[in-house]
């Protein structure tokens, strides 16, 4: 069985517009500063959230399901 590129997006979509609405944000960790002082290293590193509108987890979801019905043009 061979799953074309469109199907998978489809299903990446639809597994991101979920996620999207399940966790409503995430957490990244940022390095803003880094020096270096002869053999030490120093580094600033920060946290940054990110919030997931709902409007863009529900277009996610519906935008995969759009792409899996519809049939492909040959």
């Amino acid at each position: 069985m061979v799953v074309s590129a469109l199907k998978i997006v489809a299903i990446v979509l639809i597994v991101a517009g979920v996620a999207g609405l399940v966790y409503g944000k995430f957490t990244y960790t940022k390095a803003t500063h880094e020096m270096k002082l002869g053999p030490m290293d120093l580094s600033v590193k920060e946290k940054q959230t990110v919030n997931v509108p709902l409007w863009a987890g529900i277009a996610a979801i519906a935008a995969g399901i759009v792409l899996l019905v519809v049939p492909k043009r040959t």
